[in-house]
């Protein structure tokens, strides 16, 4: 790793002594995390109720998830740096806020444009907690510590992906897309509580960035000079946008063209997300006990044979088993990835993890928010543009890790 004992006017030593973190505190920064899985999740099995409720078409409907990966992209590339100059504790417990209000007001919506403009709040506010989770997970670990958190995330997004679609199987039940939205805000305001009676500030005064918006754009450049957060950024970004394709149109394709009900898809959908968890809790221990370059290969050669499978489900119309292991194996590969790529692109960046943090979830959830209307172009059941769109996205990743994270050894972009 780079050395990190000076820095830029502003920004505090690496060297920082870590300090201690108790159950309570680690077990509320992973909580964080269920921001974006759950708001995106929880409804997924009621979208073609909510497309026939609200009077849309399918790719519109897809608009409420695509708005919420914006507000989850934009909105970390305000809260990192953000947090890096006001400390952790003031964006988290402002953006908890915003996000209760802005799931009443998603639950509320008379048509689909006000919803799509609560579900682009909710995503700008639910952001604030998946990147400070990083960023204060950076503040608190350091090496094979650093990397077990990372999987642990990992694993817990797996988890709340799990409950969400089934949760949402179930709501189908006994209420309708509506209450799934009030549900998350009521998820919100357990979190606020958690969050004021545990999160004291991770990030000291003395140690946090000053120096206003030019020293945030200097702080992104330094960044984007390095070739190897280049490489992590797009990894990040282009397997994400694999997955969100997987997330915007299998409910579509499981339900509609393979005859799927809401529970059963719930069932199916919680499958892949256990493999998401182990294949997450994996990576992570790979990446610390062996390589953190290896691992990510591992995870690009897993995602690019499920995406592969699913292509060939839309060109030769193969059974239902096939989608189910493609689908399978893509979500576990994304998983496996995501430990050693966050390790890579955080690991020589403790003074500024905020705004490293914010720079991989843009482009987690902005991609993502690029791919997932893609999938319905071909009509809401088709396969084939589900398997075009993975496809491509992998090998994408797989050219971005060539150009950039093999030839990193070799210097940053600007020598």
């Amino acid at each position: 790793m780079k050395d990190q004992a000076t820095h830029p006017t502003g920004h505090r030593s690496a060297t920082a002594p870590m300090r201690r973190v108790g159950p309570a505190l680690s077990t509320l920064l992973m909580l964080l995390t269920v921001f974006g899985p759950v708001s995106m999740d929880l409804y997924l099995p009621l979208l073609p109720s909510l497309t026939s409720d609200l009077g849309a078409t399918t790719s519109a409907a897809q608009f409420t998830l695509t708005a919420c990966l914006i507000g989850l992209a934009v909105g970390q590339i305000i809260a990192g740096p953000l947090s890096d100059r006001l400390g952790r504790r003031p964006p988290l417990l402002t953006g908890i806020a915003a996000y209760i209000a802005a799931s009443v007001l998603c639950a509320l919506s008379p048509n689909l444009v006000p919803l799509v403009i609560a579900r682009l709040v909710q995503g700008l506010a639910g952001a604030v907690g998946i990147v400070i989770a990083q960023a204060a997970g950076r503040d608190v670990y350091e090496g094979g510590a650093l990397i077990r958190y990372y999987g642990r995330l990992t694993v817990l997004g797996g988890l709340a992906a799990i409950v969400g679609p089934v949760l949402g199987g179930q709501f189908a039940r006994i209420t309708d897309w509506r209450g799934t939205f009030l549900f998350l805000a009521a998820i919100g305001v357990l979190l606020l509580v958690a969050t004021l009676i545990i999160f004291g500030e991770t990030l000291p005064g003395d140690q946090r960035t000053s120096g206003g918006m030019r020293q945030t754009g200097r702080d992104f450049r330094r960044l984007f000079s390095d070739r190897l957060f280049v490489g992590s950024v797009l990894i990040t970004g282009l397997t994400y946008a694999a997955l969100f394709a997987y997330l915007s149109g299998a409910t579509y394709i499981l339900q509609g063209s393979y005859g799927l009900s809401p529970q059963a898809y719930s069932v199916a959908f919680g499958a892949n997300s256990a493999g998401f968890m182990a294949f997450g809790y994996i990576g992570g221990h790979t990446a610390e006990r062996w390589s953190e370059r290896g691992a990510l290969v591992i995870g690009l050669a897993m995602t690019a044979a499920g995406s592969l499978g699913l292509l060939a489900t839309g060109l030769g119309h193969l059974p239902l088993p096939v989608v189910l292991v493609s689908l399978f194996v893509l979500a576990s590969g994304v998983a496996f990835a995501a430990p050693p790529t966050t390790s890579l692109a955080l690991a020589d960046y403790p003074e500024l993890a905020g705004t490293a943090s914010s720079a991989l979830g843009c482009a987690r959830f902005g991609l993502g928010g690029v791919a997932a209307p893609l999938v319905g172009l071909g009509g809401a059941r088709a396969v084939l543009p589900l398997g075009i769109v993975t496809v491509t996205s992998i090998a994408l990743g797989v050219v971005a890790h060539a150009v950039f994270v093999r030839q990193s050894d070799q210097g940053d972009l600007t020598q």
